[in-house]
């Protein structure tokens, strides 16, 4: 049985290889590429959708198609950051990407919550990890609403580079903290 998250209509599940058509159409919309500046080429999109399919094989989690009723919204979940050079090691970081259509629905907040009840029950495990740039006020706002505590011990930058030096603010979250309902 294929792994599907649901919560009314918001449904999310593994990334497949058809799904590249519309996440390609994500990552080339200005104001939903805004916070990492602007569109990536195709070329890009193509390793990053890539990076999804391989990171679920191997870890079996990763990012999920996020999906409003049968419409592709976007994607949410867990990528294993494997990277021991990452300013942050080797750590696990929960992100979204909505299409701007969904923005102001609470999609990325629900399908947030239901990407982070998935990785500490099926998965197991105990936090997980989200960073934002400052300016990107949206993410900022359903990390708070997820429970998520701000860390700005783990604030970092790196070089990215579509933007040159990149500031991350980071959040975390525990299991059980997540359980205790971090949802406001």
């Amino acid at each position: 049985m294929a792994l599907i998250l649901t919560d009314g209509t918001l449904r999310l599940r593994p990334f497949q290889a058809e799904d590249f058509h519309n996440f390609s159409i994500l990552h080339a919309d200005p104001d939903a590429m805004h916070d990492l500046g602007g569109p990536i080429e195709k070329s890009d999109a193509v390793a990053k959708h890539k990076s999804y399919l391989t990171a679920f094989t191997l870890y079996g989690y990763s990012r999920f198609a996020v999906f409003d009723d049968t419409r592709f919204a976007g994607y949410v979940g867990v990528m294993p950051i494997r990277n021991p050079n990452h300013p942050l090691g080797r750590h696990n970081e929960i992100g979204w990407r909505i299409m701007p259509k969904f923005w102001g629905k609470s999609l990325a907040t629900g399908a947030a919550n239901l990407a982070l009840t998935d990785i500490f029950d099926r998965v197991g495990l105990d936090h997980v990890l989200a960073y934002t740039s400052p300016d990107n006020l949206r993410s900022q706002a359903v990390m708070a609403r997820l429970g998520m505590t701000r860390t700005p011990e783990l604030d970092f930058e790196e070089h990215y580079p579509p933007v040159g030096i990149w500031q991350g603010l980071t959040w975390r979250i525990t299991a059980e903290d997540h359980r205790a309902g971090g949802i406001e």
